[in-house]
């Protein structure tokens, strides 16, 4: 039987590793993410978990021992954040070329300089082209399940590709929640052990990731790509059957309150459950809806095409700039899906919560007043919330 529980989102991560019977733990601290190595830690210390547990000196090092480790054919888990994901960028190329199936948590903090240890989700934005799957989390629960059901994901034999958890730091790893811990037996029904296609092996020696000449490079590039599309299936298809056990599920996207909407938000992360309440309390006033991205890589194109199309105004909300640009990544991949559309929706972006700063509900309601405002007048196409 599951069993309830109120934990941390960190614990609820370390809970779900466990689950999942990992074989190398790589671990290096860094706020917000220390707590979840140090809880598999007292696993593994308690003889919870049997797995070798890897102190290395730097992130850097936490992925080059996931990469190794990953590449004798055994299940693998780090965690990082903010600079310490900036710090293994190299490795995380490296784990993707080489098609490593690791599972990450990443606690989503603002990048320095000037120093922040709060949450915004620039950090993971960052990468989001070294080939990684990434999923956005709302809640702990979220996050405890994204976590078994990645590890399903990357080992599928048509992706084998790494996926980054990516939960908002401190909001989540540092807020205490009611969870379902599901049953170990029904998480070996859904995660079997790992079978790893091509692996190291001293009896029957090979080389990964060697030397490619540049008629052969950029095979192995489009070969990540259509590794990811795969991955849109097999996401699809592990949220199935992990319903199936748990009675929870969450998809590539989650549309809330979106048929008819003249407004829709779209937004990912732990920021869609204060717009899921805003939208509540506006009902009758604003005709708003909500698309909660979960899958940002690989990204759902034509699903999210087919879900705002018919749309007045789209509103992306988001954590994260790009700058020179002056917008947000969400927002210019959310432009470019809509593009073609004979009569496409306004597309407005939203700047806000950098560094950790609150947003709050009457945030939310001044991004739906001003799309609302949009309309039928010509406003700024990219907003940014709480300067002062």
């Amino acid at each position: 039987m599951p069993r309830g529980d109120v934990l941390h989102g960190s614990r609820a991560v370390a809970e779900a590793v466990k689950l999942c019977d990992v074989d190398v733990i790589a671990a290096y601290p860094i706020t917000p993410q220390t707590h979840i190595v140090e809880d598999l830690a007292e696993f593994v210390a308690n003889g919870e978990l049997d797995a070798e547990y890897v102190l290395v000196e730097s992130e850097h090092s936490a992925m080059s021992a996931c990469i190794g480790a990953s590449a004798t054919g055994v299940r693998t888990f780090t965690a990082t954040s903010s600079q310490g994901l900036a710090l293994m960028h190299e490795m995380l190329f490296i784990a993707s070329g080489m098609r490593l199936p690791i599972v990450m948590a990443n606690a989503n903090r603002a990048l320095s300089a000037p120093i922040n240890i709060w949450n915004d989700q620039q950090d993971s934005m960052s990468e989001r082209d070294c080939g990684w799957i990434q999923l956005y989390c709302e809640t702990n629960q979220e996050t405890l399940d994204t976590t078994i059901q990645a590890y399903r994901i990357s080992e599928n034999k048509k992706v084998l590709l790494p996926s980054m958890v990516c939960l908002d730091g401190f909001v989540l790893t540092h807020t205490i929640e009611p969870l379902e811990i599901p049953d170990k037996d029904a998480v070996n029904r859904f995660l079997p052990e790992f079978e790893p296609a091509v692996y190291l092996d001293p009896d029957d020696p090979m080389t990964l990731g060697a030397f490619a000449t540049p008629a052969d490079y950029i095979k192995f590039r489009f070969e990540q790509e259509k590794a990811m599309r795969n991955a849109i299936e097999a996401i699809e298809k592990a949220d199935r059957e992990y319903k199936k056990e748990t009675g929870r599920g969450y998809g590539l996207m989650e549309e809330y309150n979106t048929k008819d909407a003249d407004i829709i938000i779209v937004s990912m992360g732990s920021v869609v459950g204060t717009i899921k309440e805003v939208i509540d309390q506006l009902k009758g006033e604003y005709n708003v809806g909500l698309l909660k991205i979960k899958a940002f890589r690989p990204l759902p194109k034509e699903r999210i095409k087919e879900v705002l199309k018919n749309a007045r105004v789209v509103s992306v909300v988001e954590k994260d700039v790009s700058i020179g640009l002056g917008e947000g990544g969400l927002f210019s991949e959310i432009k470019g899906i809509l593009y073609n559309l004979d009569e496409r929706p306004k597309v407005l972006g939203f700047i806000i919560g950098l560094g950790g700063r609150d947003i709050t509900q009457p945030d939310i309601r001044d991004i739906i007043k001003l799309s609302k405002k949009a309309e039928k007048d010509v406003v700024d196409e990219v907003h940014w919330i709480g300067l002062r």
